[in-house]
């Protein structure tokens, strides 16, 4: 078992609410709540009842996330620009400081992914305990450095990233407060593309705990594997039902599934790694754990290959910028490419853009490349 474990407040998973163990489950809630606070209640109480310890929030601005350009999605209701999805599950702070005070008068610590300084800053005010860095932000050196000065330990999600990406990342958060969360950036992953495996492998390259953020739809067989090779957090898509509205509900796990999830990781988690590891190939067989195991080499899954460069971030337009121009701040952010618009620069390039000229004209929401400046 990988000896790193991930620490809050100076303790380990073991002296946390709910856990015996050292293995930190989280219901990833999302945004299923709607903006309902009863319903965010509900979800709560449902995931403290199926064996979380922790439950996660996405504090949403749309501005920060992308473009209203982006293209659309597919929704019960018909087709909606994604945008305009986004704008319809803000939420005023004040909605996640009473979940923060509701989840913790359940026993189970609160954690919210922010998307930009403006949520950063916000989640910042509700005292958090540790942060989370979803895995298209991962390359959103601006966020992350904002993030990293609040001094709090952080879980990085990896997802739809390459091993240079990683490291980048770990060069702004320290590894002795980082856990790196394994994850495939399709909806839902295919079970085979995860190559667990190289979950020791990056736990000993950047001397840090690791877990897994799951998006398959398989409840036990991801996670059972992750805990066996030695995560010390275990991450999940949590609904009332696959048939409810939210974005992530049709992957998520409902609360029996979650719950026999939960059960199987603790007794995972108590048996050594070999005996983990054949008690699990009984069951769901040799073939398939290898399978899911992998080699370990950290590379793109194949489902998610064609996201690399468009679910990451990178520097876009936010309005018509006319060739000759001279950039200015409000010009441009660093958001996500989605399916129909151009990537642009690195978020890196942030800092360095304003002043430049253009050579020509920047359609609003594309991505700025080197093409479209002077210099």
């Amino acid at each position: 078992m990988i000896d790193k474990v991930f620490t809050i407040d100076g303790q380990s998973a073991e002296h946390w609410p709910g856990g015996p163990g050292k293995v930190l489950i989280i219901a990833e809630l999302g945004t299923s709540h709607g903006g309902s606070p009863a319903k965010a209640r509900e979800l709560v109480d449902a995931a403290a009842d199926s064996g979380a310890d922790c439950v996660k929030f996405q504090i949403v601005y749309a501005d920060e996330i992308l473009h209203p350009n982006t293209g659309e999605v597919a929704l019960p209701g018909g087709r909606i620009r994604l945008y305009d999805r986004f704008k319809q599950l803000e939420c005023d702070i004040s909605f996640y400081g009473d979940l923060k005070d509701y989840a913790e008068s359940r026993g189970l610590l609160f954690l919210a992914s922010p998307f930009g300084l403006r949520s950063a800053r916000e989640l910042r005010s509700l005292h958090p305990r540790l942060l989370k860095v979803a895995s298209p932000e991962l390359n959103y050196t601006g966020l992350l450095r904002e993030l990293a000065s609040y001094g709090l330990p952080a879980l990085l999600s990896t997802g739809v990233s390459r091993l240079a990406d990683i490291e980048a990342a770990l060069e702004i958060f320290p590894p002795e407060r980082t856990c790196l969360l394994h994850c495939v950036t399709s909806y839902p992953a295919p079970p085979r593309d995860y190559n667990l495996n190289i979950l020791p492998n990056l736990a000993a390259i950047f001397g840090c705990p690791v877990g897994l953020s799951d998006h398959s739809l398989d409840p036990e067989l991801a996670p059972s594997l992750a805990v066996a090779l030695g995560a010390a957090v275990i991450e999940k898509h949590f609904c009332l039902s696959r048939d409810d509205p939210g974005l992530d509900d049709p992957i998520a796990q409902p609360p029996a599934d979650f719950k026999r999830m939960a059960q199987l990781v603790r007794q995972i988690s108590a048996m050594e790694k070999e005996a983990a590891l054949l008690a699990i190939s009984r069951e769901r067989g040799r073939d398939t754990v290898l399978a899911v195991l992998g080699d370990g080499v950290k590379r793109l899954a194949p489902s998610e290959q064609t996201n690399y460069g468009r679910t990451n971030r990178s520097i876009h337009a936010v309005r018509d910028i006319p060739a000759g121009a001279t950039l200015e701040p409000g010009d441009f952010a660093v958001l996500r490419t989605e399916k129909i618009l151009r990537p642009g620069l690195h978020p890196s390039w942030e800092p360095k853009l304003a002043g430049k000229k253009t050579t020509r004209f920047i359609p609003a929401g594309e991505g700025i490349v080197f093409e479209d400046l002077i210099g």
